[in-house]
């Protein structure tokens, strides 16, 4: 049995590429970059950048070319693909890119939502319950 899936979220390097293919099918490309944090053996905190092509097809590229620009979340879940080529110089090229097969947009910009960060991660306020202890008797408890 063999598997081939991926998911990634990360931020939208550039706004995306919208073309029609000779068939009429609509084809979006973009970047997204993705960053991992963590503490080394010393304690010191290290990030990482990874850049990954997506390709999506369809209604979907039509909406990844509506609504999302350079910066924007997105959530892709798809397959890995490599596909090589030969330039004008006759050199064979390749590239490994993502076909995204599900996505899931981030929250609007502007929507003035607060940034997460390790440092200082978002609190929700929880909701209080008013309860008037005299109403709860140990009787009513199922347990």
């Amino acid at each position: 049995m063999n598997l081939n899936k991926v998911f990634i979220l990360g931020r939208l390097t550039a706004d995306p590429q919208l073309r029609t293919t000779p068939t009429g099918q609509q084809v979006a490309s973009f970047g997204v970059a993705t960053n991992r944090i963590w503490n080394d053996k010393t304690g010191s905190r290290q990030q990482e950048v990874e850049y990954h092509n997506v390709v999506v097809w369809g209604r979907q590229a039509e909406i990844v070319s509506q609504f999302l620009t350079k910066g924007s979340l997105i959530l892709v879940e798809g397959r890995m693909r490599t596909r090589t080529w030969q330039n004008k110089q006759g050199q064979n090229q390749r590239t490994t890119e993502i076909i995204g097969e599900r996505i899931q947009l981030g929250p609007r910009p502007g929507q003035n939502q607060p940034k997460e960060t390790p440092e200082a991660p978002i609190k929700e306020d929880l909701p209080a319950i008013d309860i008037n202890e005299e109403d709860v008797k140990a009787e009513d408890l199922p347990f």
